[in-house]
């Protein structure tokens, strides 16, 4: 089975920094993919992509050594399993509050004896090779997202779930449901205790922590809390920003590092 770039990173004692991808173009995705990310995560939840986009962007994703992973839209067993089948190295689950969900979470990952996953890997085993199913239990990444403070309190009970790889934490619906304004690198001194108390747990654990960034600032502050894997912007939001700064000064006629 073909290895997940992702985990020889982390067993290396790195870090991992994974592109997002919300525009559903396999398009977009190659190009992602030939930027030197990581791993590249496509965003069924909040991204305007489908699973039908999604099978083809994996393919796209599959021209580089870049790991291909998976938002998936909530924690059912059903497009978990789909997304694995289509090739998907890595499986990041939204809003998981408890440590019950957690575990239904990985067990939808993993094939019997660790779960139930049922056997069928389409494209995964085009992807990964024949002996696909032998190797995927111990290769495919699970990983929970801890965004709520219900979460945060369950932490050390979600982090006992056996075969859970990593952590994500969702900083925006996190500040939420602790009482701040959603957004990009919260910095309100509640949360981020929280985010620096989850970065702990998971340490204590051995479970990789993980989180979204907006930006460099924010990330060097995550690196150095032990945050492991990072999602930095996304393909959407990247292209936002660029025109929203070149188009003014393209304008003006004023060349700069953004816009020469």
């Amino acid at each position: 089975m073909r290895k997940n770039k992702v985990k020889d990173i982390w067993a290396a004692g790195g870090e991992v920094v994974t592109g997002w991808l919300g525009i559903p173009s396999s398009i977009s995705a190659e190009l992602m993919a030939q930027q030197g990310w990581d791993a590249l995560t496509i965003d069924l939840q909040h991204g305007a992509t489908d699973y039908v986009d999604a099978v083809p962007m994996l393919q796209a994703i599959s021209t580089t050594d870049t790991t291909p992973m998976v938002r998936v839209p909530w924690n059912d067993p059903a497009i978990i399993g789909k997304v694995l089948d289509a090739g998907a190295y890595g499986v990041i689950c939204p809003m998981v509050n408890t440590a019950e969900e957690a575990d239904a979470f990985v067990k939808a990952c993993r094939y019997f004896p660790k779960g139930g996953r049922s056997v069928g890997p389409l494209r995964a085993s085009l992807y990964a090779g024949a002996d696909y199913f032998q190797h995927a239990n111990d290769t495919i990444i699970t990983m929970a997202m801890i965004e709520s403070e219900q979460a945060v309190k369950n932490l050390e009970d979600i982090l006992k779930t056996p075969n859970l790889d990593a952590i994500f934490v969702g900083p925006s619906d996190l500040a939420v449901t602790m009482g701040e304004a959603p957004g990009f690198d919260p910095r309100y001194p509640a949360v981020y205790e929280a985010i620096e108390y989850i970065a702990a747990k998971c340490k204590e654990a051995g479970v990789i922590p993980g989180i979204h960034c907006g930006s460099v600032a924010y990330g060097v502050d995550m690196r150095k809390m032990g945050y492991r894997f990072m999602a930095y912007l996304s393909d959407f939001r990247m292209l936002q920003q660029m025109v929203s700064r070149s188009l003014p000064a393209f304008r003006a006629g004023t060349p700069s590092a953004i816009a020469p």
